[in-house]
């Protein structure tokens, strides 16, 4: 009876709105995903006192224990009872690459069989983290690899949620940053990366602030909309890669359902309501979005409401013919936005020796 109401429960956490393709029914729940509150509440459903959820949420957030064994001192009969339905390791590190003081990257498996991959950017004394949120990516830009061996589902909270608290056991401390910057559309599984988010930023947990997580967003206006609404002094990245429509059609074909002018729109009604700026991320590509009147036409566009611009070198991508320009040409580019009173910043792209820079992650298959 116990376990009835045990799956009762848990069906409505893991079900939510979690967009096109959710979690499998079949899957156990991350644990990662509930708060202390739900916690307590799920170990009443099976009898316990309310106080084993606070130790659960100590194991999972605190001391990132993802085995029951690691658990000491709960009860044989809670973990029996939770291990039917639940899960406090969703995420298995199955690969590493890179090297221990550069980028790393982690391919990370999931209990269907599905993988993703995380990467960690050190800088300076600081580590950040770059999640996933989604098996794959709907979005489809041309010169991104998350898309190319196709979308399977999203990511509940706690995958997102344990992706942070797999590197941190690995670095022995929390990372420094985490941005929404992996494979998938963050804005396109919103309820549970806000609930991850919110989890991550939890004072009794990793207690990551606000203003280090960013969430990027390759311009799904309903998202941007809804993280006006939401409170949250988190950074909002906007993917941007052309400001002429046609060239970031060709490029992004979200632009087919969220055009430029409503998405710059919703970007400053997003600032004029948060009192927040927005970066907006530029691949640049030699020969395709990289000359002077592209930098004119992107600073026209930009310099009515406060923002900053990410200038990156395009990352080698197998099925995208394409290179990146040259630093002179970067530098050039540059310059004309901050002539024309755009901040803007020339990013090094980190990780591509391990395929770990932007836009080179991808599905991988793997064995469990």
């Amino acid at each position: 009876m116990a376990g009835k109401r045990l799956h009762h429960f848990l069906l409505g956490k893991v079900q939510g709105d979690l967009g096109n393709k959710p979690v499998p029914r079949d899957m156990k729940t991350a644990l990662q995903g509930l708060f202390p509150e739900e916690l307590q509440s799920l170990c009443k459903e099976i009898g316990q006192p309310a106080f084993r959820g606070r130790q659960l949420w100590q194991w999972l957030q605190v001391r990132h224990a993802d085995g029951w064994d690691l658990m000491g001192n709960l009860p044989q009969a809670l973990k029996q009872a939770l291990s039917a339905t639940c899960t406090p390791g969703p995420a298995r590190l199955l690969k590493e690459s890179g090297d221990p003081g550069g980028a790393r990257k982690w391919l990370i498996g999931l209990d269907d069989g599905e993988s993703i991959e995380t990467v960690l950017i050190p800088a300076r004394e600081r580590n950040t983290v770059c999640v996933s949120t989604q098996v794959g990516c709907r979005m489809g830009c041309a010169f991104c690899a998350s898309a190319k061996g196709g979308y399977a589902r999203n990511l509940s909270e706690g995958e997102i949620v344990a992706q942070v608290q797999a590197v941190a056991a690995v670095l022995g401390r929390r990372p420094d940053n985490v941005v929404y910057m992996g494979m998938g559309e963050p804005f396109d599984n919103y309820d549970a990366v806000l609930k991850s988010v919110r989890i991550l930023n939890h004072p009794d947990g990793l207690n990551i602030g606000a203003r280090r997580i960013t969430l990027s967003t390759s311009g799904v206006i309903p998202g941007i909309r809804r993280l006006a609404e939401e409170g949250l002094q988190v950074e909002l990245s906007v993917s941007l890669h052309a400001a002429n429509p046609e060239l970031r059609r060709r490029l992004m074909p979200v632009e087919n359902k969220y055009p430029m002018d409503a998405l710059l729109d919703a970007c400053a009604d997003y600032t004029a309501r948060t009192k927040r700026h927005i970066t907006f991320e530029y691949t640049l590509i030699r020969g395709v979005n990289d000359a002077r009147e592209n930098a004119e036409q992107l600073a026209g566009r930009l310099r009515r409401f406060p923002c900053r611009v990410n200038l990156i070198p395009l990352s080698p991508v197998e099925e995208f013919e394409g290179a990146a320009p040259s630093r002179s040409a970067m530098e050039g580019f540059l310059r004309v936005l901050e002539k024309r009173g755009v901040e803007g910043t020339l990013r090094d792209s980190k990780g591509q020796h391990v395929d770990a820079a932007c836009g080179q992650l991808r599905r991988r298959a793997h064995h469990t």
